[in-house]
């Protein structure tokens, strides 16, 4: 029953999150299959309505196992609420749902914001606020997400916009909150003037008087669709030595630099109406400088591992509409884009009411400020004779490490070709080495 299964997702959703498969039985385990889909996740739906606030989760997938069908749904971590269930906070440990202990519930309201500015509703705005071609185009894609059978009739723009957190009833009337009017306004910056990006190419390392300015507006959509015109216009094509010859590449990864934007833009305190998104690309850095400091338990020191939405409504949509993943690996995407490109990691910093990502154009000589598991101290000497040289040969590491055995070396070269850290050229007498 709908009420059973709001129960289980707020226990997980107050919890750590993960997934749960309609169709399986949670006695035995065995698979018995979800005989009607559609009216299967109207049941999700449903569940996900009764807590409060509603829980917005991603499309459920359906496996089909043998002549039977599955359904995975899955509860994000990271949730920002507290969610409850008619008044009552529930918990979840392995398969058990059971409420929360008084002093863990008070532990749990401090760690999670209670209010979210994305879910209030301004007094003026109406259903008239959005553009319905927008909406039109998101009904498709969300539609399309639920891969219903033929003939199985679409979901409406209202219900979906209901279903997503989008829309709450106030005095019998149904209106769009701060998240629906950002996402599909005609002009959200009409309540959230700084709900916008200024994006300026300096054309020195610093501030200065010669400048390409772009002051980017309307929904957070278009926002990103202008962004990207921008960036390809903007960022400028350099000549570096990739392996063993010359390319020409961008200053800086243009998928790193779009991945902070759109994660800006996702997670920015909206509340925060002192300023807005700034993207700064100077001739030796580029600067992502979002309002509001890293929500809830959000750190400089672990956001690479920690998963937290300050607007999970916003994050959800947009992760519908293909512009983020719901899991929330944005930032690990742009460590690795900066480390494929042999340039310094990105540099974080939270300061007072606002959050930077930092990016330096500048190749760096070694490999220190990354991490590859497991190196032993001679591979990390060989890939720092790597970024140098350009190639190793058996010789030379033999000259790096001249008291260890041939034989341990090659290992340790096959090794970190085993690993997609380098490629093997020649062979024989012949062979060398270059980075990946």
């Amino acid at each position: 029953p709908a009420k059973e299964l709001a129960a289980v997702l707020v226990g997980m959703a107050n919890s750590e999150g993960g997934k749960i498969y309609l169709g399986v039985n949670p006695s035995s385990n065995k698979i018995e299959g979800v005989q009607d889909v559609p009216t299967a996740i109207d049941r999700l739906f449903q569940a996900c309505l009764l807590s409060e606030p509603t829980l917005v989760l991603p499309v459920p997938t359906a496996h089909p196992v043998a002549e039977l069908t599955v359904l995975e749904i899955s509860v994000p971590q990271g949730l920002p609420h507290v969610f409850n269930l008619d008044g009552r906070y529930f918990w979840r440990e392995g398969r058990q749902t059971s409420t929360i202990p008084p002093r863990k519930l008070r532990r749990l309201l401090v760690e999670r914001g209670q209010l979210q500015f994305e879910s209030q509703v301004p007094e003026d705005a109406s259903m008239q606020d959005l553009d319905a071609g927008q909406l039109a185009d998101y009904a498709d894609e969300y539609n399309a997400a639920l891969n219903l059978p033929e003939g199985h009739e679409r979901l409406g723009v209202e219900e979906i916009l209901l279903r997503r957190g989008c829309l709450k009833e106030v005095d019998g009337e149904i209106k769009p909150t701060y998240a629906a009017l950002l996402l599909f306004g005609h002009s959200p910056q009409r309540w959230l003037p700084t709900a916008q990006i200024l994006a300026t190419r300096f054309s020195g390392d610093s501030f200065g008087d010669r400048f390409i300015k772009d002051e980017i507006n309307g929904s957070l959509p278009r926002q990103l669709r202008e962004i990207d015109k921008f960036l390809r216009t903007n960022l400028q094509s350099v000549v570096r030595m990739v392996g063993l010859t010359h390319q020409e590449t961008l200053e800086y990864p243009f998928n790193a630099v779009r991945e902070l934007v759109v994660n800006s833009v996702a997670h920015r305190d909206y509340n925060a109406q002192g300023d807005c998104i700034h993207l700064n690309i100077f001739s030796n850095q580029l600067e992502v400088t979002s309002p509001g400091g890293l929500p809830g338990p959000m750190t400089v020191d672990n956001l690479l591992q920690a998963r937290f939405s300050r607007n999970p409504v916003i994050v959800q949509v947009l992760a519908d509409l293909g512009y983020v993943e719901r899991l929330g690996y944005g930032l690990d995407r742009v460590v690795a884009a900066m480390r494929d490109h042999l340039l310094p990691p990105p540099e974080f910093q939270e300061t007072t009411g606002v959050f930077r990502v930092t990016l330096r154009n500048e190749p760096q000589d070694d490999l220190s400020g990354y991490e590859i598991e497991d190196l032993n101290p001679r591979q990390a000497a060989a890939l720092n004779y790597l970024v140098t040289h350009k190639r190793i040969t058996n010789r030379a590491y033999q000259e790096l490490c001249p008291d260890v055995h041939p034989e341990t070396l090659r290992r340790d070269l096959s090794d970190l070709v085993s690993r997609d850290v380098l490629i093997k050229i020649g062979d024989k007498k012949s062979t060398y080495y270059i980075l990946k």
